[in-house]
């Protein structure tokens, strides 16, 4: 059985899993990320291969940065939420553990995961939408990866969607997150029950009475009891995740998009306007496919299955 190690790194946890070639996750392990020591994280990388190694026959390893991957997969550029600059990070985790490595950007690896393995099954040509903080993604094209000239594609929540909009933790005004993620989903909520506390009775009551104070969990719980306010923001991300993916699949022309993220997890109360506003806003709609749009399969796991399956494909 050919075995690779896939390893999910993020700004609070490192998880990694040993991964078969049907991509089934043999066995697991979770580790707390030192996100302000680039060489301790390369450690604790290091720690949780060797972990899963013991005993088996690995082939590869592949690496899920939450940041900026160079077209070389070996270098991570920047990353948001990690003291990575500039990081070799293929050569420090190849030196410690003896193994082959790729590093690939985490949303790539989720895409890859859900094309191969997961809720884009069939399709060749995929762009995989993750909602959770902010927007991130992947896309599949023709059965390939897609990644950019410089390794650093398919960054799509930083599409501009509002000429001149609200500012973003980019530096730059409009972009797509903006509008369409859960740090959307909570300022919508928060001003409408500023405005009108009448509409979000329920939901200012989980709050303590205090917009400010105002989670995604509460807007959830809200809009699920039928809270007026909590829908209405639920529907405006939904309307703007409509409105990007029409804009994206002017120019990729996808046969599915997947959505995934932590905020899919509520898509039951917004997927019907993520659809309807799509298909409003496709260019040429009625005289042309309409992608379907279909919700992760693979949750947590997507991650480090995709990068374990590229390690496998280098």
């Amino acid at each position: 059985m050919a075995l690779t190690i896939g390893v999910d790194i993020g700004g609070t946890k490192v998880a990694a899993g040993l991964v078969d070639e049907h991509g089934e996750i043999v066995a697991q392990t979770l580790r707390s990320t030192p996100a302000d020591d680039p060489d301790q994280v390369a450690q604790t990388i290091a720690e949780v291969i060797k972990e899963l190694a013991h005993g088996h026959e690995v082939e590869a390893v592949g690496l899920g940065a939450a940041g900026f991957v160079d077209e070389t997969r070996s270098i991570v550029r920047f990353a948001p939420n990690l003291a990575w600059r500039e990081e070799p990070l293929r050569e420090k985790v190849a030196a410690l553990v003896g193994l082959p490595v790729v590093v690939e950007n985490d949303a790539n690896a989720m895409a890859w995961a859900e094309a191969e393995y997961g809720a884009g099954r069939g399709e060749s040509h995929i762009v995989c939408v993750t909602v959770g903080t902010g927007i991130g993604g992947g896309i599949v094209l023709g059965g390939e990866l897609y990644r950019g000239r410089w390794g650093m594609g398919a960054e799509m929540g930083h599409m501009q969607v509002v000429q001149r909009g609200r500012l973003c933790g980019c530096g730059n005004l409009g972009c797509w997150e903006r509008y369409a993620s859960g740090s959307a989903l909570v300022e919508e909520a928060r001003v409408i029950a500023a405005a009108e506390p009448r509409r979000a009775a329920t939901l200012l009551e989980m709050a303590g009475g205090s917009p400010a104070d105002i989670e995604g969990e509460e807007i959830t719980e809200a809009a699920r009891a039928g809270d007026d306010a909590a829908l209405s923001a639920f529907a405006s991300i939904g309307h703007w995740l409509g409105q990007g993916m029409a804009d994206m699949a002017a120019v990729l022309d996808p046969g599915c998009f997947i959505l995934g993220g932590g905020v899919s997890r509520a898509a039951d109360l917004f997927i019907d306007r993520v659809r309807e506003s799509f298909a409003r806003a496709l260019t040429g709609s009625g005289h042309r496919p309409v992608a379907d749009i279909r919700l992760a399969e693979l949750g947590a796991s997507a991650g480090l299955v995709g990068a374990a399956d590229l390690a496998r494909r280098r």
